[in-house]
């Protein structure tokens, strides 16, 4: 039975939007699914929260309201939301919308943004087979743009707690040690 694409998410089950998420985003192949989680988990810091936005969750790109890949099998993207202050360390002095709680997006538009996290962008977008664009905010953002705006999101990778002593050691994580690790 095919999915109602336009049933509100606020009425699915986890089941359901993963479901969706897999149907839309990776075209119903739930191998290519566990292998974006397992590649998010194993490229990214410790404690490190994923959730994805936009279409893949709603089916419907939030501007204009047009249906997930309205342009063609693999046209629209996957945003990415990484949430966590270590990851955010990644961006940028310049590449932030509001300094130390929301991001710039890292993509096509602006890969040099957060450079070290741009080769799992690109790992991303393969295994995905579309666009992938990455962000990171606080959760505090995350929610306020779900409640205030209308902008839902799903958590792929829940945050976990961090160290507050590493937390604060500063500096870019080493990002290719823990992709080296989970390869």
């Amino acid at each position: 039975m095919a999915e109602d694409l336009s049933r509100d998410v606020s009425e699915m089950t986890d089941e359901e939007i993963v479901a969706r998420i897999v149907r839309l985003g990776f075209g119903g192949d739930e191998g290519r699914y566990q292998k974006f989680c397992e590649t998010l988990r194993a490229s990214l810091p410790e404690g490190t929260g994923v959730a994805l936005r936009g279409s893949v969750v709603t089916a419907t790109r939030w501007e204009d309201g047009a249906p997930f890949d309205a342009g063609g099998h693999g046209t629209s993207d996957l945003d990415v939301t990484l949430i966590g202050a270590e990851v955010m360390r990644c961006w940028d002095e310049e590449s932030y919308y509001i300094p130390a709680l929301h991001t710039k997006p890292l993509g096509d538009k602006d890969p040099k943004c957060a450079p070290t996290l741009n080769p799992l962008r690109e790992e991303l977008q393969r295994v995905a087979r579309r666009p992938v664009n990455i962000q990171a905010t606080a959760n505090i953002i995350l929610f306020a743009r779900d409640v205030l705006f209308g902008q839902p999101y799903f958590t792929i990778i829940e945050p976990e707690e961090t160290d507050k002593a590493e937390t604060e050691a500063g500096g870019a994580p080493d990002l290719q040690s823990a992709a080296g690790e989970g390869a």
